[in-house]
């Protein structure tokens, strides 16, 4: 709450009073403030305040707390109200709160699992800042380059969210030769932390390659290489089975199989094979048990008896690499290229026309990947391909099987993510932080 001395006079016949003029009013946690229309309390007021604290319109005043330019107010002074002009209902603004840098993580992994990224992957936090360290701002680019990092810098970012890891090959030394090891360094003098999704957000549903989708049109689409659950459906990665005669000697050889690390379920059940009573045990165990358990199986002559399944982790519907859209109405690839460009935001496309094919041969099914995408759609059955970036020999494999292959430079394929992105982030974090979009990322090749 501000006060501002006015000129002394007009106070209702008081000598000498001084009349403050009453700039904004706020609770700041101290008084409770019950709610006032703006019939009731519509404008600035003039007031002229006694030597003591006021209880005025529920707020429990203290003088201790008003700055009155250093000016001494007189005892007896009265307050004084005069005809109000405009002023806005009283209440909490709304503000947001920060969130610890683990918190933030821990969110953001929960958004897309680490664990949906390809084996070859650099992903997760990769620039740590000494904790604790709170985070305001989150940073969305495509690609960390310098100059994307001094924005940053001026944006006051707290974590910067590259799609592609800024740090993929091993840094043997942090100088200032090199632009990736000045990243790190700039990171870490500005207390910025650095995370990475990359093909995490290119496996998820609601990720990069499901937006890149929509420059086809309307149509239905899976992934082309499904991803598989983290986890197998049991512990291990295989299941033993076998047989045999309920002795001593059974006993003897489950004891031992019960001291080999990596057995798990362990189950044994009476059965009848070929007319006698067995008993039938089953167990899962990792691959490096199995040899255990094989070994021991073999020197007790039950190896023949013996069933080995290999368990497979479940795939993940919606969920993996790539994506085979079936068109809901074929589209000319004339009509294809236009909707690309548009949804792309790009003036230009590179395209080759597959054998036999020509600008208005119809497209009914499409085959793309995100980036660079050759190991990706190779061999995958279409009528087109649509990625950032194929090598040359690839995609004369394509046009030689009628496939015809349209290639938009690599980051121009991810980079419009990034605006569904920051909406998404909005939501799963339940806005406590601020979200920007870098202004200054863009793909490295122009047309000339």
């Amino acid at each position: 709450m501000v006060f501002h001395r006015e000129s002394p006079g007009g106070g209702q016949g008081v000598p000498g009073a001084v009349r403050l003029r009453l700039r904004r009013l706020l609770g700041g946690g101290r008084a409770a403030l019950a709610s006032v229309s703006g019939a009731a309390f519509a404008a600035r007021t003039l007031l002229t305040l006694p030597f003591q604290p006021v209880n005025y319109l529920g707020l429990f005043l203290p003088l201790s707390n008003l700055s009155t330019d250093s000016c001494m107010l007189l005892p007896g002074t009265q307050l004084v109200r005069r005809p109000l002009c405009c002023i806005r209902a009283l209440g909490h603004l709304p503000s947001r709160s920060l969130m610890n840098l683990g918190e933030l993580v821990s969110a953001l992994n929960d958004f897309a699992s680490l664990s949906l990224a390809e084996s070859w992957d650099n992903v997760g936090l990769l620039v740590e800042p000494s904790p604790p360290h709170t985070v305001n701002t989150l940073f969305l680019t495509n690609d960390l380059t310098e100059e994307v990092m001094e924005e940053a810098v001026q944006k006051k970012a707290d974590l910067i969210l590259s799609y592609h890891p800024p740090i993929f090959t091993p840094l043997k030394q942090v100088t200032w030769k090199t632009w990736k090891e000045r990243l790190v360094i700039r990171a870490l003098e500005h207390r910025i932390g650095i995370y990475s999704p990359h093909t995490a957000y290119d496996a998820i549903p609601h990720g990069v390659n499901n937006w890149l989708t929509k420059g086809l049109g309307a149509c239905t689409f899976i992934p082309l290489h499904p991803s598989t659950a983290p986890s197998y459906p049991a512990e291990g990665t295989h299941r033993v089975e076998f047989c045999a005669d309920n002795t001593e000697h059974l006993d003897t050889v489950l004891s031992k199989i019960k001291g080999i690390q990596g057995i798990s379920c362990l189950t044994t059940l009476p059965a009848r094979v070929e007319g006698e009573e067995q008993t039938r045990v089953t167990l899962s165990c990792s691959q490096k048990a199995l040899l255990e358990v094989v070994a021991l199986l073999s020197q007790n002559s039950l190896y023949h008896k013996t069933e080995i399944l290999l368990l497979q982790k479940p795939l993940l519907p919606h969920t993996g690499m790539g994506r085979l859209c079936t068109l809901s109405e074929p589209v000319s690839l004339s009509d294809i290229i236009k909707r690309i460009k548009s949804h792309l935001k790009l003036p230009h496309i590179r395209l080759a026309v597959g054998m036999g094919k020509t600008l208005e041969s119809p497209v009914k099914k499409a085959a793309l990947c995100a980036g660079s995408g050759s190991s990706v759609l190779k061999g995958m059955e279409a009528d087109l391909y649509l990625t950032g970036e194929m090598s040359h020999h690839d995609v004369l494999d394509a046009v030689a099987n009628g496939i015809s292959v349209i290639l938009c430079e690599h980051s121009n394929t991810e980079r419009g993510f990034l605006s569904e992105l920051r909406d998404m982030l909005a939501v799963h974090l339940q806005n406590k932080i601020n979200i920007i979009v870098s202004k200054k990322d863009r793909d490295p090749l122009q047309v000339a």
